[in-house]
């Protein structure tokens, strides 16, 4: 009995091990982002961007950079990655915003995060939702990272994928 017990005891002593390492190996996306628009696909000719990403734990807080031939802007949103929903203030053209309802999540190996949006618009037909997904993946070497993203809207879906290279 006493064996099967230290048996027992080790077993789980391995498992709290196992558990406490793969908590720790979440990806870090802090940085400087820098789109490579070569390793992308569907980035309009004349695009850049840079992106710039605070982590803290479970928060991300992003402040991206457009620049291309219409112009530039600014975005600044923050992500949660605890699988809860929450409300954001989406932007649309002509700076048209709408309440939106966000979910985000770390995957299982720590290495990736998706988020889900659902954003009401307002098309001639009436209401409508557009849905959106991001998979964002950091690279082994923690120098680039991909982000994956398809949009259902009511005229169609859309799907691209940016590259970003840390900046040094």
């Amino acid at each position: 009995m006493k064996r099967q017990s230290v048996l027992v005891y080790a077993l789980l002593i391995l498992v709290a091990l196992d558990l406490g390492v793969a908590a720790a190996a979440k990806a870090d996306f802090s940085g400087t982002w820098v789109l490579d628009a070569a390793q992308s696909e569907s980035v309009p000719s004349g695009m850049e961007q840079t992106m710039t990403i605070a982590q803290a734990g479970d928060k991300l807080d992003v402040d991206l950079k457009i620049k291309g031939p219409q112009g530039e802007r600014a975005l600044k949103y923050s992500y949660e990655l605890n699988g809860k929903q929450t409300e954001f203030t989406a932007e649309g053209p002509q700076g048209a915003t709408s309440k939106a309802k966000r979910t985000a999540a770390w995957s299982a190996d720590g290495n990736s995060i998706e988020v889900k949006e659902e954003i009401p618009v307002q098309t001639p037909e009436g209401p409508d939702t557009v849905y959106d997904t991001r998979k964002w993946t950091l690279a082994a070497d923690g120098k680039s990272l991909t982000i994956e993203r398809k949009t259902i809207t009511p005229t169609g879906t859309q799907q691209n994928k940016r590259v970003f290279v840390k900046k040094a």
